[in-house]
């Protein structure tokens, strides 16, 4: 976000209509929205922030097609031809990035490298070598090396996967939108949608200010959780927090490729090489993953992955960078990324389960198929309205929506004498008055702000973020700031303040 200039575009102002309207101005929506303009179509796409402002802007960019979950998982909960299929689709996605890049032009720093899978502490090397025989079945070149090229960490032995690549994904995402603009699209940032509907064949897209309509032949919701859907999706997959760091090292002392642990959860490393001969380089390390609005303990990710970083890199200078991202967990492992359930003319890209640029990527040439009524090789793999009947998918499913039942209890829990008059200045903190949960927050001035701590999406209570200073909804990921406002969904309304006796209105 500090590299790189985004352009600007302005917020909707009266009402449209068009042939396609596309939720979201990350990599997935602007990439359907360039292949739709292409094929000749009218497309606007709308946002609530600027264009990569959500997760595309807090992405590690991992351009890779070695799956997070790996190929032996895959492969048992999709069978030989399912990881098959993953292992081209997200080949395909790289490939497409590099061919856009390199036909525009993008100076995003675009460059292929190798990437190393190696075991964490007491792994057994029985997983590299499922792993190995997994990935070979599936299509993709691998093999077993000695090691990491790390001169300074002996990983033991790893799995190397040529042809990976890393991007600057805000720059690659600029020259996406100017093509698209150039292809006769419309962009409108700062216009956050209050409600979709779809009906006679036609959608409806309500814009919360001013109060404005855009009507659509078909909409495409590319919001990373979807912000369309009550209940359907928000089963199928689950929030998570992911915890980034990133440290200068002298440039040259690590080796230029991707490198994943077998740790759960996993880290995930790469380097963002300097653009001055003279700067040091920076190593972006994540991982410590945990469920949404269900830890308190933020802090402390951040101390782990920074020990584990010096551990392995001790070059490091310093750790000048720290953020968070969110990502979606589907029960099958596989993004859901086509039609929705239940919708003839409304399609999605969610899902991302940490792949986000690829998933993203591939999405835009799945959707922009399955509008133009074309036959797609990976949208049967990957559509939404799939129903996984494996064992660990269904365990996974149970697990997930298991977890969320038991953060309604919330509703249960005593909270006698709580009161806000203890809360620190820049501290948040859930009480209830009478039967009515409330969100307290104390600004740096001293002053209280008090709302609803009820989730507009479906009531959960919400938790305080003690790191990111924001409210999270610990049942489906909708994040809201210290005052209330929504800029994470599902949800699409802000945390309603309350009256005396702590009632919504």
């Amino acid at each position: 976000m500090d590299s790189v200039s985004i352009p600007s575009y302005p917020a909707l102002t009266e009402g449209a209509d068009t042939e396609v309207c596309i939720i979201g101005a990350g990599i997935a929506g602007l990439t359907t929205a360039y292949l739709l303009a292409r094929e000749g179509r009218q497309v606007i796409v709308i946002d609530d922030g600027q264009i990569g402002s959500g997760e595309t802007s807090r992405t590690t960019a991992h351009l890779s097609n070695e799956i997070d979950d790996g190929y032996v998982e895959i492969a048992r909960v999709h069978g030989s031809e399912g990881a098959r299929i993953a292992a081209a689709s997200h080949t395909a996605a790289i490939e497409f990035i590099e061919q856009f890049v390199r036909e525009n032009k993008v100076d995003c720093g675009f460059t292929r490298v190798d990437g190393f899978l190696f075991l964490a502490e007491g792994d057994s090397t029985d997983v590299l070598d499922a792993e190995l025989d997994a990935a070979r079945l599936a299509g993709l070149v691998v093999e077993k090396v000695a090691r990491a090229p790390l001169a300074s960490y002996d990983t033991g032995e790893c799995l190397r996967f040529p042809d990976q690549a890393r991007f600057h994904p805000l720059t690659y995402l600029a020259a996406l939108a100017e093509a698209f603009v150039a292809a006769g699209g419309r962009i409108f940032c700062g216009t956050h949608v209050k409600n979709t509907e779809s009906s006679g064949g036609r959608a409806t897209v309500s814009i919360e200010k001013p109060d404005v309509k855009v009507m659509a032949n078909t909409l495409v919701v590319c919001t990373n959780s979807p912000i369309h859907d009550l209940y359907t999706m928000h089963t199928k997959q689950a929030p998570y927090r992911s915890y980034v760091v990133a440290a200068h090292v002298p440039r040259g002392t690590v080796t230029d490729a991707l490198y994943w642990d077998t740790e759960e959860p996993y880290h995930y490393a790469r380097l963002q090489p300097a653009s001055k001969p003279e700067a040091h380089d920076l190593l972006i390390v994540g991982g410590e993953d945990h469920k949404t609005g269900q830890e308190t303990d933020m802090q402390v990710r951040f101390d782990h992955l920074e020990r584990w970083t010096r551990e392995r890199f001790p070059s490091v200078v310093d750790f000048p960078y720290h953020w968070s991202g969110q990502v979606l967990e589907p029960a099958d492992m596989l993004a859901f990324i086509g039609r929705n359930p239940g919708d003839d003319n409304v399609f999605i890209c969610t899902g991302d389960s940490g792949m986000g640029m690829t998933h993203g990527t591939m999405a835009g040439k799945i959707i922009t198929d399955l509008i133009m009524q074309r036959d797609n090789p990976w949208a049967m793999l990957y559509d939404p309205s799939r129903i996984s009947i494996n064992y660990d998918a269904l365990k996974t499913f149970v697990r997930e929506n298991a977890n969320v039942g038991v953060m309604y209890a919330d509703w249960l829990r005593p909270r006698n004498g709580e009161s806000p008059s203890e809360l620190a200045c820049g501290e948040g903190k859930v009480i209830r008055r009478k039967t009515h949960p409330v969100a307290v927050y104390r600004d740096d001035a001293g002053e209280l702000h008090e709302m609803t701590a009820v989730c507009p999406h479906l009531k959960c209570i919400v938790h305080w973020n003690t790191l990111e200073k924001s409210w999270d909804c610990p049942c489906h990921g909708s994040r809201f700031d210290a005052y209330g406002k929504v800029f994470t969904g599902p949800a699409v309304s802000s945390l309603a303040q309350v009256d005396a006796e702590g009632k919504p209105h």
